[in-house]
């Protein structure tokens, strides 16, 4: 076993110290805003702890944290749209990953090169199209339409994320399901898409998040204070600052550790499916 000289050791976990800083110290900043009960509006001041600890700021945006709409119409809408989107952009791109992963096909390699543009492309660019077509089937101002339209913001990343998954699939496996009749899609149904769950799950988390987390295009499909989401209230929260609002920053702090608690739910219970399987690449338990 090679011995790792004492100052690369030292430089080592300097620098995982201060990346660990990086990350946890905005944290805390929201935390300590959240908690701080002396808050009544920005705050002026740079403070570790809190001056005065309250709970206050939560039992207010547990109430009605935006335009008098309660708590839980903002946290439905929210779980509404991103595990919807989420589902879709996984239920339509796992087909057509697994196309790309297995067939050859005129117009193959072009289709992944318009998927991987579309991937890299700003949200903005396609703000005008989407807000054209939703108009016309008279349903821009849905939830659905925001569905459909994280949905197809997520789904070229969840099929490059579902194609290198199934490529991964040994093609001795759906041969032999091949020997015991099962066609393309009795193979893909019942050995790749099972052997890929563990990429699909991460690519629908990816979703979720992007869903979950997204505000500045939300906007634009949303016209009545009961299709806002947590992530908007959060927004206009801070946009209301800004405007000479007197709310304070308190409120915000505490509706996003609030808003945070689905995520981290979701992460404990997928931890080791996604973190185990997709870090050793074991297909089998």
């Amino acid at each position: 076993m090679r011995k790792i000289s004492f100052l690369r050791q030292a430089g080592t976990q300097i620098a995982l110290a201060l990346t660990g800083l990086f990350v946890i110290l905005p944290i805390w900043g929201m935390v300590r805003l959240a908690f701080d009960g002396a808050l009544r509006g920005r705050p002026t001041e740079f403070r570790l702890l809190p001056k005065v600890w309250s709970f206050e700021a939560f039992f207010k945006v547990l109430d009605k944290p935006y335009q008098s709409v309660d708590f839980l119409v903002l946290l439905k809408n929210s779980l509404v749209v991103s595990f919807g989107a989420a589902f879709f952009a996984i239920a339509l791109g796992a087909s057509l990953a697994y196309a790309f992963a297995r067939f050859r096909f005129p117009g193959r390699r072009t289709g992944l090169f318009a998927l991987l543009l579309t991937a890299v492309l700003p949200p903005v660019a396609f703000m005008t199209p989407l807000y054209i077509i939703l108009s016309m089937l008279q349903m821009r101002t849905s939830l659905s339409a925001l569905i459909i339209v994280y949905s197809a913001f997520a789904m070229p990343f969840c099929i490059w994320n579902m194609r290198a998954a199934f490529q991964s699939i040994p093609k001795e496996l759906e041969e032999a399901a091949y020997l015991d009749g099962a066609g393309n899609f009795g193979s893909f149904w019942r050995i790749s898409l099972p052997l890929a769950l563990p990429s699909i799950a991460v690519a629908g988390l990816i979703a979720f998040l992007m869903a979950y987390s997204e505000f500045v295009i939300g906007w634009l499909f949303v016209e009545r204070a009961d299709t806002v989401t947590l992530s908007m209230a959060i927004y206009a929260m801070l946009t209301n600052q800004y405007l000479g609002g007197a709310q304070p920053w308190s409120y915000m702090g505490s509706l996003v550790l609030i808003m945070s608690v689905p995520v981290v739910i979701l992460f404990v219970i997928f931890q080791r499916t996604l973190l185990e399987r997709m870090m050793f690449g074991s297909i089998q338990d």
